[in-house]
């Protein structure tokens, strides 16, 4: 017997060198969640200076099912 059950909660992490390829990511990924029923119920993102000066960014984006 087949069963499936629904996604309910999706935590996911990104990274990127600039904000504008983080960005690219997260609508992407967003995208492609949508066909699993699940929307955006939290982003969080972070920003990292590194010694040599060098910027990472990062995000986190909690989806939920779509109620």
């Amino acid at each position: 017997m087949l069963t499936f059950d629904l996604i309910q909660d999706k935590v996911e992490f990104f990274e990127a060198a600039d904000l504008k390829t983080l960005e690219k990511k997260v609508n992407e990924q967003i995208e492609q969640n949508k066909a699993l029923m699940l929307e955006v119920h939290h982003v969080s993102h972070q920003m990292h200076v590194a010694e040599n000066g060098q910027r990472f960014y990062s995000a986190v984006v909690h989806f939920k099912a779509k109620k």
